[in-house]
């Protein structure tokens, strides 16, 4: 692999320009202004697939357009990859505490500063650029490969799973493969063993038409914004536990070497409370952080709105009362059964004096992993060879919902390995990428994928 590690680095300036001109398209999905933004961050990643050498289309959906490349040179004989990731971004707000403009990518301490540098413009960039690599360099890959970008990932892919399942024959593959989470620490490179799923809901308390004066109509008309606090004080007991009933029934209690394993990770709670300027952590007792962000569920509230908010006095009975709640779930919990239970416990809390509205937002399910398997230990060697020490197991606490369909539909493993790290600022103010995983992360996909082409998992 010499001759292409040196192209790497003979050319690893030019592929940071490159990677610039993708971070610099405002593709943000969430926004209507940016639509045609985000359909221009499709074309870029199909272009970019046509010059490597694939077959490559922008397919049309309701929604943003998926990115589609193949190339199927390989035979019959040979693994077929998916390739999945996204190139639509997260809103930049609040864009005040961005320290460079959040689509001009810049370089400070060794690290890209630019909203996708690290979800996911930048992860999927490395996939891109080894299979150029690849094709210039031999004239070939090792592996038949299918690339799949869509543009709606940040707000829920409500298109990707109807076009994975009437794509079904196109898509079939022998292995998925996701470059779109982080490594455990600098240094130790991760596997992923476990996704959390989610259920997002809006609840609305509604009292009077309108704002009423708190002196002339209190006590006498109920308040919204009492009445959510009160819903929002019943989702926990004392233990930190979700006290909505039902809400654990699925739960898969995880076995004790799991468990253990977690537990002997090299996990520094006094950096990470410190990392996030917390003045404490907390969760569920009984467990320890990791535990809490991998393989336990969590009911949290994401918003909260009601009455006058703006500078002075305004004594204004609220005529309502808004909070979004997700709930991120373990397997095998159901997305739609905990709204169900969610909705069925505001009902019980909240009095027949107010009206409720619940909105269900985003859903998805939980996923859980199999470390194991040829195209896993390719994967772990590879990223051992890379980095120079083996890969550990985690979990990740945020979601990616179209995993757990890839295996259902597609009927083939996943396997995650990411190359951003700890602290990354997704979907946060000043998001980043280690500069020197462009290199490393390159590097790493070329050895898998010619891992996984010979068929022994140890030899690249």
């Amino acid at each position: 692999m010499g001759d292409r590690t040196d192209l790497i680095g003979t050319r690893l300036e030019a592929f940071r320009d490159e990677l610039f001109d993708f971070l610099r398209i405002p593709s943000v999905s969430a926004r209507s202004e940016h639509r045609d933004d985000t359909n221009r961050a499709g074309q870029w990643v199909v272009d970019q697939m046509a010059r490597a050498g694939l077959e490559a289309e922008l397919v049309g959906t309701e929604g943003h357009p998926i990115a589609l490349g193949e190339w199927r040179g390989a035979g019959d004989d040979a693994p077929t990859l998916l390739i999945y990731g996204h190139y639509d971004v997260q809103p930049v707000e609040p864009l005040h505490l961005w320290t460079s403009p959040p689509f001009e990518p810049e370089v400070r301490d060794g690290r890209i500063y630019a909203r996708g540098a690290s979800d996911d413009k930048g992860q999927l960039f490395l996939h891109l650029k080894a299979l150029e690599v690849l094709l210039e360099t031999r004239g070939e890959l090792p592996v038949n490969v299918v690339v799949l970008a869509e543009g709606e990932e940040e707000v829920g892919s409500p298109n990707l799973l109807p076009f994975v399942k009437a794509h079904r024959e196109r898509l079939a593959c022998d292995a998925v493969l996701i470059s779109d989470s982080q490594m455990f620490a600098p240094g130790r490179p991760s596997l992923l063993f476990s996704l959390r799923g989610l259920s997002y809901l809006e609840i609305r308390i509604r009292s009077a038409a309108s704002d009423l004066h708190s002196g002339s109509y209190g006590g006498a008309v109920p308040n919204p914004a009492q009445v959510l606090a009160s819903i929002v004080g019943s989702l926990h007991d004392e233990q930190g536990r979700v006290a909505v009933p039902g809400f654990y029934d699925a739960v898969v209690e995880w076995d004790q070497e799991t468990r253990d394993e977690i537990r002997s990770l090299p996990f520094d709670e006094e950096a990470f409370q410190a990392g996030v300027g917390a003045r404490a952590l907390g969760g569920e007792k009984g467990f320890s952080t990791l535990e809490r962000l991998w393989i336990r569920p969590t009911c949290e509230v994401n918003g909260l709105l009601s009455g006058y908010t703006g500078e002075g006095a305004k004594t204004v009975l609220p005529a309502e009362a808004m909070a979004k709640v997700s709930c991120r779930l373990v397997p095998d919990q159901d997305p739609d059964e905990v709204a169900r239970l969610l909705r069925e416990h505001v009902g019980r809390v909240a009095p027949d004096t107010v009206e409720v509205e619940i909105r269900e937002l985003h859903r998805g399910h939980p996923w859980r992993g199999r470390p194991d398997g040829p195209y896993f230990q390719a994967a772990r060697a590879a990223l051992r060879q890379a980095f120079g020490t083996d890969p550990v197991l985690t979990g990740e606490g945020g979601s990616i919902p179209i995993v757990s369909d890839f295996e259902r539909v597609l009927g083939a493993p996943v396997i995650l390995l990411g190359f951003a790290l700890p602290g990354c600022n997704m979907h946060a103010p000043n998001e980043w990428f280690p500069a020197e995983h462009v290199e490393l992360g390159i590097i790493t996909l070329l050895d898998l994928y010619q891992r996984l082409g010979t068929g022994d998992p140890e030899d690249g």
